[in-house]
Parts: structure tokens; C-alpha cells; sequence
């Protein structure tokens, strides 16, 4: 079974992955698989230099990505030529990871799994949520962004009430790290079969 694991910016999806990846489950991280396929060599990376010029190139060769996010959230249509680009790459090594994944089930990890019809991959999704005052006051003491750039970040999310109409399941993870990983614990075991022998 595949689990979709979702939720807006700053709702501790990743503290949540974390913790089942430590339970024992493989978890494909989209956000990984998209730095995968702009890896030195790669051809889509060589695209986006050639779109967007070298000053997106880092001293390595490697992709400035923040330069990059910088760039297309203030530029609806460069962030669609993008999309259009790195989707189908994305989705490609997110399908080839999951199919080398084992055990009982196997999560997919995606901030945008609703948006990118990632959702489609998975069998059920489980939304860690939090309110949006909540996603706002932790990225901004998290990631050292402006609160300009937090909202344009969530204005690309679903909005939070569609993406609990879409859940399966759903955490809320406004309490403690400890709660969180309790919450988990008890989803966890009710997902894997019991040993009835």
C-alpha cells in the first residue's frame, strides 16, 4: 500500500515522515526526487540553465535554489514553464522509488501531493495539519524567509480546508513533537496487519 503524506508549509509533514522512516517504513520524499532530477548531468538541468540564464548556477554547478524559488514565485508563468518541465521528471523517480520500496506499506512524501496529482500514486493520504496562523509563525522562525515569501508559498498550496476534504486521515500537529510521534505510533500499528497466528 502506498500512503500519501501531505500538509501545508510549516504543519511538521516533515518531523511526521521522520518519525515513520524511524518506525521502519521507506519514505519517498518528492522534494528529494526533485533535487534528484537537477543534479549535475542531468538534462533538465542544463534546461533550466538555458531558460534562465547561468546566474542560477552556484559555484559547484550545482542549481541555486533559492535563487531559483526567488525567481519563479514572483513569475506566474516561468513557474509554469518550470512545472511543465520538472513534473514528469519528478514523477518518474518518485514511481521507480516506490516500486523498490518494501514492507507493509510504503509512504510518499509530498508538500504539493494534492496540486501535482501526486495523490493519484497513493492508495490513501494522511494530512498533518495545523492552523494557518501556526504554518506561519513556524516557517518564518524555521526557514529565515519573509512573511512575503510565506504567503506566496501557501498561496500555492491548497488551501488548507480543500486539502482535509481530500484526507483519508488526519493529525492534527498543533501540540508537542511528542504528541505528534504518539499520534503516529497509534496510526501506525492500525495500518500494519496484524500477525494473527
Amino acid at each position: 500500500m502506498i500512503l500519501g503524506v501531505t500538509g501545508g508549509i510549516g504543519s511538521g509533514k516533515s518531523a511526521a515522515t521522520d518519525h515513520l522512516q524511524q518506525l521502519g517504513v521507506t519514505v519517498v520524499d518528492a522534494d528529494l526526487c526533485s533535487r534528484v532530477v537537477v543534479q549535475p548531468g542531468r538534462p533538465a538541468l542544463q534546461a533550466i540553465f538555458s531558460h534562465f540564464g547561468e546566474r542560477l548556477k552556484s559555484a559547484d554547478g550545482s542549481l541555486d535554489r533559492a535563487a531559483l524559488r526567488q525567481l519563479i514565485f514572483s513569475d506566474p508563468e516561468q513557474k509554469s514553464w518550470l512545472e511543465a518541465l520538472l513534473h514528469p521528471l519528478i514523477r518518474n523517480e518518485i514511481q521507480t522509488q516506490l516500486q523498490n520500496a518494501d514492507g507493509p506499506y510504503a509512504v510518499l512524501s509530498s508538500p504539493l501531493l494534492f496540486e501535482t496529482k501526486q495523490s493519484e500514486l497513493c492508495d490513501q493520504v494522511l494530512v498533518i495539519d495545523v492552523d494557518e496562523a501556526t504554518q506561519r509563525q513556524r516557517t518564518l522562525s524555521r526557514d529565515g524567509v519573509s512573511e512575503k515569501q510565506v504567503e506566496a508559498i501557501m498561496a500555492a498550496q491548497l488551501q488548507r480546508k480543500k486539502r482535509l476534504d481530500k484526507a483519508d486521515y488526519v493529525i492534527d500537529n498543533s501540540g508537542s513533537l511528542e504528541q505528534l510521534h504518539n499520534a503516529l505510533q497509534q496510526f501506525h500499528e492500525a495500518l500494519i496487519p496484524r500477525d494473527v497466528s
